[in-house]
């Protein structure tokens, strides 16, 4: 659920606010703008493929913590060894079993941060679709209502119920965007 969450505000912010302008009104005498209000989170928690997505990059977290520690642990034992061993070795011999370690680790920490830019990079994957498909149903939703402005009902303090479109564009979505 924390990835849905984090998929959830990646929409939310991709989502703050949404202009759409219309070329022409529904009616001439139309001239404050129309408001609306959408629950991305909850457009999102809904959706299949974020579901989805959330459980892959749940199994590549995992995946990679599952390795990183495997990793610490071999590193574990060589330092642990290392330091049994360290008051008999000559000093050049410590200098290099120091390094060795200590290159080591630094191949840890480089393999970390490459698969975590990995794993970033395949959430930005998942989610570009996804962000895809709730804009164009909240476009459509909004030209079909007439308005002019929605907004991320997460960043509202108070909206009137009647200005909620939130199960609209579900609804959109579910159809097919239609």
């Amino acid at each position: 659920m924390k990835y849905l969450k984090v998929l959830s505000l990646s929409v939310f912010f991709a989502f703050n606010v949404i202009f759409l302008a219309h070329s022409q009104p529904k009616s001439t005498s139309q001239s404050k703008p129309m408001f609306g209000v959408v629950d991305v989170n909850l457009i999102v928690e809904q959706l299949p493929e974020a579901k989805e997505a959330d459980t892959k990059l749940k199994e590549m977290q995992k995946n990679l913590q599952d390795t990183l520690m495997k990793m610490q642990e071999s590193f574990q034992k060589k330092l642990d060894n290392y330091q049994k061993q360290k008051s008999m070795m000559p000093a050049d011999q410590q200098q290099k079993q120091e390094q060795a370690l200590l290159e080591e680790q630094q191949k840890m920490q480089q393999f970390y941060n490459e698969k975590l830019n990995e794993i970033q990079n395949k959430r930005d994957e998942f989610l570009e679709p996804i962000r895809s498909k709730v804009k164009s149903a909240i476009q459509l939703v909004a030209k079909e209502e007439n308005l002019t402005i929605v907004f991320d009902k997460g960043n509202l303090l108070f909206s009137e119920d009647n200005l909620d479109i939130t199960y609209k564009v579900l609804d959109k979505i579910k159809r097919g965007l239609k």
